[in-house]
């Protein structure tokens, strides 16, 4: 296989940091939250574990579909970052409802499992023999968007958790346009 042009793995790593922000991006408001929501002291552990089961719920749905294998890996990871983003924007309009909260963060879980995953698929499949550097390279990315949306909340000043929930849907969609018009899928 002969080398891939210099600029995929740049952009493969982008995109992975832009998806995965969407990960703790509930976390990171849900001090301000609890404060005006009135919930209670546990509300961060159901927050992420509705994450992670959405994740795990994801990942199998993936896994035994195989749809990453059966479509174009570049447009699973485009489609689950379009609606990873509008499922992490809809905590906007909860009105409130921690029910609705938890939902939309399982489910914004669920497109996870089309962002991290498929992009170490679609990592391997342009760096195929020499996926050592470019798998660490999108762990760092994975580890940095996740923490990204708590950086986005302290430079807020942690007042206000709007922009937070729009920053990181922003985020999702430029990552997820930089793989589908940019990167598409390997050799």
């Amino acid at each position: 296989m002969k080398q891939p042009p210099a600029y995929i793995l740049p952009i493969i790593v982008l995109a992975q940091f832009a998806g995965t922000s969407l990960w703790f991006a509930g976390n990171a408001i849900l001090p301000q939250i609890q404060e005006s929501w009135g919930l209670p002291p546990n509300s961060i552990a159901l927050v992420t574990s509705s994450v992670m089961l959405g994740f795990i719920s994801g990942t199998l749905l993936f896994a035994l579909s195989s749809l990453a294998d059966r479509f174009s890996a570049s447009k699973v990871f485009f489609i689950c970052a379009l609606l990873g983003a509008a499922l992490n924007g809809a905590v906007l309009f909860t009105g409130q409802s921690f029910e609705l909260l938890l939902l939309f963060r399982f489910l914004t879980g669920i497109t996870l499992a089309g962002i991290y995953p498929v992009g170490m698929k679609i990592a391997s499949d342009w760096f195929e023999g020499r996926l050592g550097k470019a798998l660490g390279y999108l762990v760092g990315a994975l580890v940095m968007g996740s923490a990204f949306p708590h950086l986005l909340n302290h430079l807020g000043g942690g007042y206000d958790w709007q922009p937070v929930m729009i920053g990181t849907s922003t985020l999702a969609v430029f990552g997820g346009t930089l793989i589908f018009f940019f990167v598409g899928d390997g050799p």
